[in-house]
This record gives C-alpha cells, sequence and structure tokens, in this order.
C-alpha cells in the first residue's frame, strides 16, 4: 500500500446467529412499511367518501343497474326476448352510466341515436348489395363503410359536433362496422340490429332513470356552485392581497391559501366547459328551469379569470425583491385598501345574488361606493409630488422605489374595471334567468305571515327611499 492511499484494514466474521436475527428484523420492517402504507391507502379512500358521500352512493348505484341489467342474462324469458345480445346491455350500462345526471343523459341519447341511425343504415346497404348480387356486394359494403366511417371520423373535429355529439359518432362507427361486417356471414341482419337497438335501449332507459331519480348529482348544480365559490375564492384573494401589501402582515398558511384561492378561478376552465356542456342534457330541477342560459355561466367564468389573471400580476409585485418607499406606500395605504375592500364586497355580492338566485337592492350602491374609491385613488397617485420636480425629497426616494407602488396602486385600479365586467355579466344572468327582486321576495314571504302585512304605501316609501340614497350616492 503507498502511502498516499493509507492503510486499509479487513476484518473477516465467521457466519453466525446474528445474520438470522438481522434477515427477521428486515422482513418485519417490510412487513410494518407495507402495513403502514396500506393504512394510509385505507384512510385516503375513506376520507374521500366521507368529504363527499355522494361519489360512494354512485358506487352503489352502478353495481345496482348491473345487477339489474344480468337478470337479462340469467332469467331465461328476458334472455329469449333478446337472444345473445343481452351483453350488449350490460356494456351499456358499464360505459353509459356516469357521476352526473347531465352525463348519463348525454351518453344515453347519444349511444341510443347513434346505434338506431348506424343500424339502419347498415341493413338499408346490406338490403342493396344484396339486390347487386354476390360480385358487388364486397365492394358495396367496403365502400360504404369506407365513406360513412370517413365522413364520421371526420365530423368529431367540427366543434360543435364534437362537444355534443362526439360520442354518438363514435358509437355509430362502432356500430355500423359491427352490424354491417358481421351482416355479409348472416342472412337476417334486421332482426340482428333491431335485437342490438332494443338492447341498447333497455341499458340507457335503466341509466337514465337510475341517474335521475336515486341520489342524482346534477351538472348544472355543480357548475352553479363552483363559480359561487370562485367569486368567494377571487374576493378573499384580493383583499388579502392588499391588505398583506400595505399593512405588512406576516402570512400564515390559513392567509396564503385564501390568498392563492385565485389560482382555483384560472384552472377552472375546463370544469366550467364540461359541466355547461352537460348540463344542457339535464331536464328541470330544483330552481333550473330547462332552458337555463348555462352558457351565461361561462361568460362569468370568463371575466373571473381576466380579473384573477390582474390579482396574479398584483401577487407578482408584492413578492418582489426591490425595495419600496415606506413613504409613498404610507400615503397610498388607506385608499388602496379600500378599494380593495369595497372590490371584495362587491364579488361578495354578486355571489349572494347567484346563490339566492334574486337581483340584489344593494349592489349598485357597492359599485358606486367602489368607482368613488377607485377615483380618489387614481386622484392620490396623481397629486402624489414628482421626486425630480421636487427640491425638498430630490434624490432622497429612486425611482425604483416608486415604481413598485405605482405598479400595484395602477393594478387595483384595472382591477375595478375588470369587477365592474364581472357584474355586467351576473346582471346579464339575472335578465336571462330572470331573477326576482330580492325586495319583492321579501315582502312575498311577509305575506304568509298575518303579523308583518306591508301596505302598498309603506312599500311605495321603501321604493322612494332607496332612490334617494342611490341619488345622494
Amino acid at each position: 500500500m503507498t502511502e498516499d492511499k493509507g492503510v486499509e484494514w479487513r476484518i473477516k466474521v465467521e457466519d453466525g446467529p446474528w445474520k438470522t436475527a438481522v434477515t427477521c428484523c428486515s422482513i418485519w420492517e417490510f412487513i410494518a412499511n407495507r402495513y403502514s402504507k396500506l393504512c394510509k391507502f385505507i384512510k385516503k379512500i375513506w376520507m374521500i367518501g366521507v368529504n363527499d358521500p355522494r361519489k360512494f352512493i354512485h358506487c352503489l348505484k352502478v353495481g345496482m343497474a348491473l345487477t339489474i341489467v344480468t337478470l337479462f342474462y340469467y332469467l331465461k324469458p328476458l334472455y329469449n326476448g333478446v337472444g345473445g345480445n343481452a351483453i350488449w346491455a350490460v356494456m351499456t350500462v358499464v360505459v353509459a352510466l356516469e357521476y352526473t345526471a347531465g352525463a348519463t343523459i348525454y351518453k344515453s341519447i347519444n349511444r341510443i341515436c347513434g346505434t338506431i341511425v348506424a343500424g339502419l343504415l347498415a341493413f338499408s346497404v346490406h338490403w342493396v348489395a344484396n339486390k347487386a348480387g354476390e360480385q358487388f356486394e364486397i365492394v358495396i359494403v367496403g365502400a360504404a363503410l369506407f365513406i360513412l366511417a370517413s365522413a364520421a371520423t371526420f365530423s368529431r373535429f367540427i366543434p360543435t359536433v364534437k362537444a355534443r355529439f362526439d360520442y354518438g359518432a363514435m358509437i355509430f362507427i362502432l356500430t355500423f362496422s359491427l352490424v354491417a361486417v358481421s351482416g355479409y356471414r348472416i342472412d337476417e341482419v334486421f332482426p340482428l340490429a333491431i335485437q342490438r337497438i332494443s338492447t341498447v335501449i333497455i341499458g340507457t332507459s335503466l341509466c337514465i332513470i337510475i341517474s335521475i331519480t336515486i341520489c342524482p348529482v346534477w351538472a348544472g348544480l355543480e357548475l352553479y356552485v363552483l363559480v359561487i365559490g370562485n367569486l368567494d375564492k377571487l374576493a378573499n384573494s384580493l383583499q388579502g392581497c392588499v391588505d398583506q401589501y400595505f399593512e405588512a402582515q406576516t402570512a400564515n398558511e390559513e392567509s396564503n391559501k385564501k390568498l392563492m384561492g385565485y389560482k382555483c378561478v384560472l384552472n377552472s376552465k375546463a370544469s366550467e366547459d364540461s359541466m355547461a356542456n352537460l348540463a344542457r342534457w339535464e331536464p328541470a330541477h330544483g330552481n333550473f328551469h330547462f332552458r337555463h342560459p348555462w352558457k351565461q355561466y361561462l361568460k362569468i367564468g370568463a371575466t373571473m379569470r381576466r380579473c384573477a389573471a390582474c390579482i396574479d400580476a398584483l401577487v407578482g409585485c408584492i413578492h418582489s425583491e426591490n425595495k419600496t418607499s415606506d413613504n409613498m406606500k404610507k400615503i397610498m395605504s388607506q385608499s388602496s385598501m379600500k378599494v380593495g375592500t369595497n372590490s371584495a364586497c362587491v364579488l361578495r355580492e354578486l355571489a349572494i345574488t347567484i346563490k339566492s338566485m334574486t337581483k340584489s337592492n344593494k349592489l349598485d350602491i357597492l359599485v358606486v361606493e367602489m368607482n368613488n374609491s377607485a377615483q380618489e385613488l387614481q386622484n392620490l397617485l396623481k397629486s402624489y409630488p414628482d421626486t425630480h420636480n421636487n427640491s425638498n425629497a430630490k434624490m432622497e426616494i429612486p425611482i425604483i422605489e416608486i415604481i413598485q407602488v405605482v405598479t400595484v396602486v395602477s393594478l387595483i385600479t384595472e382591477i375595478v374595471a375588470r369587477v365592474e365586467d364581472i357584474v355586467k355579466s351576473v346582471e346579464e344572468l339575472s335578465n336571462l334567468a330572470k331573477f326576482e327582486p330580492a325586495m319583492f321576495k321579501c315582502d312575498k314571504s311577509k305575506q304568509h305571515s298575518t303579523d308583518n302585512k306591508i301596505s302598498p304605501e309603506e312599500q311605495e316609501k321603501d321604493e322612494v327611499a332607496i332612490i334617494k340614497t342611490l341619488q345622494m350616492v
């Protein structure tokens, strides 16, 4: 050995009972580790069911639907009615019964329509091919399969078809291919098509009945709750962001969670589009009539995302490492926090408006207060002395320290404009959905009480008082 490498020591230990003990410890450690992971997994599954019991109920609904539909295979009278095609009813239940009622109805109707159209076309092609003779039968069936399958596949790229009938186009291709190709070896294609259609109708009807009648989950209601929640998150993020910057609050876990709520708004577009598309297929339920303007919720979501983008930029400025002018920050703090609070109040009032499905009688006042506070902030920013022209403050405040405060204030005023867009979208929704005025709804509830009756003169006085208040503001 060289001196650079040093001295190497080697100890040879003979095999002994200690090796068996180490092996046993390793096995028990492995088992304990796997058992711990299994317990965590079971606990995670349990919490999913506890947080949303509807998911557990949906599993039971699927199991019940499959149990019922398999009776067409087990019971001989039912099996004789549909034959070996009873398996298609089972497959229909597996693929068509979705979590929400809208998704189930969407898939069921698309599957029925796709199957019926494909079955009738396949029978027609088979009839024409038989009349043409054996020489042209393969050519006609092959050409029809090529043309119709290509056309149906291309239709899936059309936006309107893809949004509503994408699943139906896929089922059309599948059914037409099966019936047309199998009909080449079978003489009677029409009974095959009828049995296929009947089994699909049985499966889809069962799915729709179970989905609507047993603890239904409405996609429209999910969209409605999502929009209300996003408005609240947007309000909390905006107010928390402004307060944290100008009050220099120490951020904790709860405040950071509220502050980052706007990110849920930014990432909700896919969910809103999917829910709005499925809600169109649902029947009237609850406070939602048959032609409820679900598209308007998408417009509200788009305006909220534009507002959330401004809040995202605002958070970026707040977390910037550049130094800020404490003097200018102190001057702008009160007006800026007032704008943030008023804007958050408007967003929360909009959430209440959608939640109660009534036109708010104080939304206009809150919007006027928000605009007035934003105008005050702009005037305060314009009146702030220029550091280059003010001899007393010359070179005392670097321009880089002013830029951040000016940017934050400019973003706050821009958020006010974005909030106004949200107000317009919600007002349009209230007009399309025919929301009832909150004041009139309150009067209706009071009419049922014999102790609290309001005369027309008192109602007129209340309306005049509200109008005067608006004029004063």
